[in-house]
Order: structure tokens, then sequence, then C-alpha cells
């Protein structure tokens, strides 16, 4: 097989760290493994492995029939067979297919708000995908979605898998005191509820002032963004919580902390989740999308129902004031990830599903 990723961007987050994971991984199992990103580089470039075939468009609109064209160009120099097209990027695949029509298409939903699929707009993709030859689903409901309302024959769902970092050139040095540092990576997004977070905060300042909460991930510089700098100050907590925007070394930030966090109140299954585990890290997290079908709540983490402070705050400092449980719950989840998350069982997975569309 002949397979390319396309992305709209490189920027950090879930959709994007995937569309790279399967395109270096896929260096492994094909002839030739391509990525091809529509609008935006990213700090996600310095991940590509050098055997990916890399190509940019620096696409400017909806419809830009020279983008179109080089990545025609592209996909017939380089005798492309599939497209993976990961999110937002369906539109152009569909463009491609109109011009290449013996294209496999496969579209990969890594919707995040999986937790409102009734709110979901989905006039334009139930237009589009009949076009496509299969649907890969993040998460069970978004599989359950693609069969009631795409009407699709040929939804799969495949979990996220974590990768290896390539060397990165930061080091970001984490404040606060060794052995008391609490790690949340995610973007700031409104799904991704840092409001929980940051009460959890509040309340544990209070027994254990030493501990400190390190948010990694994307600012937007909008209005949730400044809502938490607002919290922050309002609750007291700018000795406790930091906030150090997007990250690629995120494995030496992780080496830096205790205890990983999620306060999701939607997801699909975070590439974070998997990331925490695969660096042996103790975990509360929300009970939110596909999460609980890698974290079982007291064996290898905990986890809780979303927005509940309470419970999550109970289910942290349990975590916090027991050392023996914290390498319990690393060694068990980092089990759970290498047995049903792992690379090399997913891209097999993956292969023989596109063997038979």
């Amino acid at each position: 097989m002949r397979i390319i990723q396309l992305i709209d961007s490189l920027e950090p987050g879930g959709a994007e760290r995937m569309a790279v994971h399967y395109a270096n991984a896929l260096t492994k199992y094909i002839t030739f493994s391509g990525l091809v990103v529509t609008r935006k580089d990213g700090a996600l470039y310095s991940q590509i492995d050098p055997k990916v075939s890399y190509l940019y468009l620096n696409k400017k609109k909806t419809i830009d029939f020279k983008a179109l064209f080089v990545l025609r160009n592209y996909v017939l120099q380089h005798k492309v067979t599939v497209v993976h097209a990961h999110s937002s990027s369906f539109f152009l695949a569909f463009l491609l297919k109109l011009t290449l029509p013996s294209l496999k298409l496969i579209w990969h939903d890594h919707y995040g708000n999986s937790e409102f699929l009734s709110k979901r707009p989905s006039g334009i993709l139930r237009i589009i995908l009949p076009f496509f030859n299969g649907i890969i689903a993040v998460n069970q409901k978004l599989k359950d979605w693609a069969d009631e309302r795409i009407n699709s024959r040929t939804a799969i769902y495949l979990p996220n898998f974590p990768s290896e970092e390539n060397a990165v050139f930061e080091h970001t040095i984490l404040r606060g005191i060794e052995g008391k540092r609490i790690v949340c990576v995610a973007n700031l997004r409104e799904q991704k509820d840092h409001f929980t977070l940051l009460r959890v905060a509040k309340k544990l300042k209070v027994f254990n002032a030493e501990w400190t909460f390190h948010l990694i991930g994307k600012d937007f510089g909008d209005d949730y963004s400044k809502e938490i700098r607002d919290s922050i100050v309002a609750f007291d907590l700018e000795k406790n919580v930091f906030l150090y925007g997007s990250k690629q070394d995120i494995k030496n930030i992780l080496d830096q902390s205790t205890v990983a966090v999620l306060t999701s109140k939607s997801e699909g299954l975070p590439v974070a989740l998997l990331e925490y585990g695969w660096h042996k890290k103790p975990i509360v997290v929300t009970n939110v999308g596909e999460i609980a079908a890698l974290v079982q709540n007291g064996k290898n983490g905990f986890i809780v129902p979303a927005q509940n402070v309470d419970l999550f705050y109970t289910a942290l400092l349990t975590l916090v004031e027991n050392d023996a449980l914290k390498v319990d719950f690393g060694d068990a989840l980092y089990a759970s990830v290498v047995e049903g998350n792992s690379e090399n069982v997913i891209i097999k997975h993956y292969l023989n599903w596109l063997e038979t569309i």
C-alpha cells in the first residue's frame, strides 16, 4: 500500500498528533508513507520521521485549485493508493477524489465533543462521506454516529496510540517542588474543562499547599483562556497553578511530574492519556469518551464523573498521599496501554481493515 495522511495543520492537538503518528508508524509496514499538511505548518513538524514523505500545500481558501492540483500531482507522482484524511481535511480529499476516482479515501473522525453528538451538524458530511471508502472513529460513540447518521457500512473504531518522541530542542523546566507536581496536558479548549481543575487546585491548596499544577497546552488567546487566567488570580493560585503554553518535550515534562490528570467534559480517547500511560504516570481522569475502556477505577488509575469537583479532589488527594499507589497505578496503566493501545496492535488492525474495503 501507498498511503498519505492529510491534515490541516501541525499545531499540537490530538488529531494532528495522530496524523503524525500514523505517518511515522506506517514507514515500518508499507512501501510509501506520506504526510500532507494543507493550511498551517507547526511545531509537530519536528516529530515527523525522516522516512516520511512530506508536503505542505499552503492552502489559502476552502476551494483552492492551486493547492488541489499540487496535491493531485503529488499523489500521481508517488502512486498513492489511499488518502487518509483527518478531521476537517475531508473536503480537500473529496475534491481530490473527483479528479482521481480510483483513489481510496478514509476519513478519520477525531470529533472532540462526542458527549454532545446530538448537536453536531451533519449535513455536509452526509453529502460528501458516501464518496469515502471507510471511516475511522476514535471512540465507539463516533462509530455508532457514523453507522446511524451517515449510514456507513465500513466504519471502524480504532483507538489512538502513543508514539515515542523524536528529538526535540525544547527543555521545559517545571516550577514547583520535585515530587509534588501535577501535570495536565490539554489545549485550552472548553471541552477540556480547566475550571474543574482550578477548583480542585483551590481545595488541595488548603491542606497541601506545596503541590502545584502545571498546565501544558496551546493558549488560543480567547475568552476561555482569559477566564482561566482570571480564575487563577481570583482563587489565589498564582503560586500553585502554572501555564506553559504548547510544548513538544512531553516526555521531559512528564519525567518532572508526579501525577497526571485530565478534567475533560468531553473526549474521544485522549492522546495525552496514552502518553501518561506510556510514561508510567499515576492518573486521575474523568469518565468521558473512551477513557473507561482503558482506565479501570482503582486498578490502573482513578476515573470520576465529569465536572464533579469533590470526587476528583478526593481521588487526587488519595493518590497524592500514597506513594506506593502512585507506582502501582503507573505500572498498571503502562501495561494496559502496551496491551491494547500500542502502535503495533493498532496499525495491524488498521492495515487489515484497509484490505477489506
